[in-house]
């Protein structure tokens, strides 16, 4: 029986190429495109999970400032771990992790590494998060500050096929660390990677004793750690972050915080990717949209082989009828349109697999990720069986259901009408799947035009052909070397800051002003410029002026619109400003640009004069860039001997801030395109074969007089009426999610009437392309024909 069950279903599968070749393609790029989208949702949803301690690991945030300032960061400072650990009950491990910034360059022999991504860590971290050192002690992993462990990529890279161990590195040509063991590459899901990793009391010896901070232990002011602790299963980690700001009330209690606004706050690691600490979930809701794409492409698949199955049930109601006279039980009949389908998806899958091979590189490409088609894996057979499980029931129970459920005696007589019990529903799933397509052509209407607005909307100053690069050795000569650089026919203009202006992440709360409210802390943003910072950049004055460049300029300050107005200071140029130990005046006020992201508001923001500061602004003549690249590359290098020249230009810096919404925009916009083309495809089905069921009817019209036009509007009314139904569901439904999305933005466009009408527009034009084809041609068939094939 099982035998002629697959007998039977291959035959019907050979006798209509056309119909099977519609499903078999719709199932096979609905699987294909259904899958590697799930891929990527669970490594999405995976990171950091594979750490066998994972659900007793927290990253603790810090809310840092007071009121409207109060920001948290997911950095502490470096004393937070150990007074965990030794004043906390519950509190049973931590480790610290700090990117390493102490070397411009490191090498090996005549090799030069290229750009690794170096960290310090406590010694103790083999012991908490599961990261394997393939050679080397796991209890000491390095003997002594003169020593770093390499990933196993880093020592194939520069070291081929000899040992590792025991090499030298040099960083900056000059500090020797030996290789004292290999670590297996970070996994692509982990939120902490690196290529070198050094003992993080090497960073100890930065505090000599004489400073304001005695030692890194006792500095509760730099906030630049990731910590982690491990904390007892059942403890409040609620608790932990009051106890840990009460300490730092006892150890810094000339730092302004409160219990109520700055107790820390711990996060469980496995949320950390796709959670900000300030509690922002924009990858998070990446990700759901992503997984709503997949299941909405794996229904539309399913949806076309359900309408196309119900519609064309007729044709087998006489096969139904004569297995029901010859006593075929209903459960039999069901089985076998079961094993039909389970058939069809068996080659589909096949198929998807082979399209999937061929898409896997260039899917990699965009999503940034490192998937592999592992036959064997079991998370690709998770994703499989979930998707096959959904699509075959789906797909097989209602077509099932309906084609053994005919009466045998009507259906071999020919009196069951044509679709028989499937109209209703074959208009439901139409109109469902146009609710999908509609509802994806707005989103990719939204997000394209949000990402756009975006990239193109003017941050404050000015981005265009200007290039950053710190000058390192430059900086002891560097009067010598903006005089030479400002007389280049090549360069424009030439100015100097601490940091990018594209992103300013310094920050401090230590400001002091006249009319300050008692007890409060303002966290603002920090960057020292030149005089010739601000005419450069185009940064508008709102008050006051720029900085002169004189040494008066040491106690001078310029603010920003935001930072005056949440301090409170009225008239504020001439005021007394004090930011730690320099008490000045405030000679300006720039107007507000953006120094990050659009997903944040501009916040408050203080500029102070530096004669020199170590990253200079180099802004090229027209089509001179390439001329001035090279001149300041040849002036770097004089100074900066064995140090490779790195720079880049704002343009791309900023295009970097937007890289992940662009890569999620640009998939988006992929996918959609695909669900739709399967909402198509599923649709010119349909049109094919009602074009086929009435052909006798369009005959006896045509030879009544009917004429062509009238014909085709017979043929697409009832589809297109579908549709019509369809933008009028979706529209509210895709408005009020993608309104949902763009509350992420702080700037964002607004969705106007229009996005709903070509969004409508475009899913009729789409649908008459689809259906017209079909409608016409049957239009003008002949039919004398029609009716002597009848």
């Amino acid at each position: 029986m099982i035998r002629n069950f697959f007998k039977t279903a291959w035959r019907n599968i050979v006798r209509s190429p056309l119909y099977s070749g519609i499903n078999m393609l719709g199932l096979t790029i609905g699987l294909a495109v259904g899958m590697m989208i799930l891929l990527w949702v669970q490594d999405e949803t995976s990171f950091d999970a594979f750490h066998h301690k994972a659900a007793t690991l927290y990253r603790v945030n810090s809310p840092v400032g007071m009121g409207a300032s109060r920001q948290i960061w997911d950095f502490t400072q470096a004393p937070v771990a150990p007074f965990a650990v030794r004043e906390i009950p519950g509190v049973v491990g931590a480790v610290r992790f700090k990117r390493n910034w102490l070397y411009s360059v490191y090498s090996y022999q005549d090799k030069l590494f290229d750009k690794p991504a170096a960290m310090f860590a406590d010694s103790n971290f083999l012991q908490v998060l599961d990261f394997q050192l393939l050679k080397g002690n796991v209890r000491e992993p390095w003997p002594n500050e003169q020593s770093v462990l390499i990933t196993a990529s880093t020592a194939k890279k520069y070291f081929g096929a000899d040992d590792p161990m025991g090499k030298v590195i040099l960083g900056d040509h000059k500090a020797p660390f030996v290789v004292s063991g290999v670590l297996a590459d970070f996994p692509d899901n982990s939120s902490i990677s690196a290529d070198m990793l050094f003992p993080l009391s090497i960073y100890k010896k930065v505090y000599d004793g004489t400073g304001f901070w005695k030692s890194m232990d006792g500095d509760w002011g730099n906030f630049g750690f990731m910590t982690i602790l491990e904390v007892q299963p059942g403890v409040s980690t609620a608790e932990i972050g009051r106890k840990l700001i009460g300490l730092q009330m006892r150890e810094a209690p000339h730092i302004k915080v409160s219990v109520a606004e700055n107790a820390y706050q711990l996060q469980p690691l496995p949320t950390i990717h796709l959670r900000q600490a300030d509690g922002s979930t924009s990858q998070l809701q990446s990700v759901r949209i992503f997984f709503l794409i997949a299941v909405l492409i794996l229904l539309i698949a399913s949806i076309n082989y359900v309408n196309l199955s119900t519609a064309r049930a007729m044709l087998r109601a006489r096969e139904v009828g004569v297995r029901k006279i010859i006593g075929a039980a209903k459960g039999q009949l069901f089985a076998q349109f079961v094993v039909e389908t389970a058939i069809f998806y068996a080659i589909s899958l096949v198929l998807a697999f082979g399209l999937i091979y061929l898409l896997i590189p260039a899917y990699n490409s965009m999503s940034e990720k490192h998937f592999q088609l592992d036959i064997g894996a079991v998370s690709l057979w998770r994703v499989v069986g979930l998707t096959g499980l959904g699509v075959l029931v789906c797909s097989s129970v209602y077509p099932a259901l309906l084609l053994s459920s005919f009466e045998p005696l009507r259906a071999i007589k020919g009196l069951l009408s044509r679709g028989t019990g499937s109209g209703f529903l074959r208009r439901a799933l139409v109109t469902t799947q146009f609710v999908f397509s509609v509802g994806l052509i707005i989103g990719t209407l939204v997000i394209g035009r949000q990402l756009r607005f975006i990239r193109e909307r003017d941050p404050g100053y000015d981005r265009s052909q200007v290039f950053t690069f710190w000058g390192r050795g430059m900086q002891e000569h560097s009067a010598a070397v903006l005089d030479q650089l400002r007389k280049d026919p090549a360069i424009e203009a030439v100015a100097t800051a601490t940091t990018n202006i594209v992103t300013i992440d310094n920050t401090n709360g230590g400001a002091d002003w006249d009319g300050k409210t008692p007890n409060t802390m303002l966290v603002m943003n920090t960057i020292r410029i030149d005089e010739r910072f601000l005419p450069m950049m185009k940064v508008k004055m709102a008050a006051g002026s720029n900085f002169s460049g004189s040494p008066l300029d040491s106690a001078h300050f310029i603010l920003n619109e935001t930072a005056v107005r949440l301090a409170g200071i009225s008239n504020p140029v001439g005021k007394r400003f004090q930011l730690d130990d320099v008490n000045g005046t405030i000679v300006g006020v720039v107007k507000d640009f953006n120094f990050a992201s659009l997903h944040e508001a501009v916040g408050p923001l203080i500029l102070q004069y530096v004669r020199s500061g170590p990253m200079l602004y180099v802004k090229t003549k027209g089509r001179k860039t390439g001329q001035a690249i090279a001149a300041v590359s040849g002036l770097y290098e004089r100074y900066n001997p064995g140090i490779p020249f790195d720079y880049s230009f704002l343009d791309q810096r900023y295009e970097r801030l937007y890289r992940t919404d662009l890569r999620m925009g640009s998939l988006f916009q992929v996918f959609a395109g695909i669900a739709i083309f399967l909402s198509c495809l599923g649709l010119f089905g349909l049109a094919t074969y009602t074009a086929q069921v009435r052909t006798r009817e369009i005959g006896i019209r045509k030879v009544l007089g009917a004429s062509v036009s009238s014909i085709v509007l017979l043929l697409s009314g009832d589809f297109l009426r579908l549709v019509l139904l369809a933008i009028v569901i979706a529209g509210p439904v895709a408005g009020w999610g993608m309104s949902r999305w763009s509350q992420d933005f702080v700037y964002r466009i607004s969705i106007g009437w229009w996005v709903f009408a070509v969004a409508g527009a475009a899913a009729l034009v789409l649908a008459l392309l689809t259906i017209g084809w079909q409608a016409v041609r049957a239009a003008l068939a002949n039919p004398v024909k029609a009716l002597r094939s009848e």
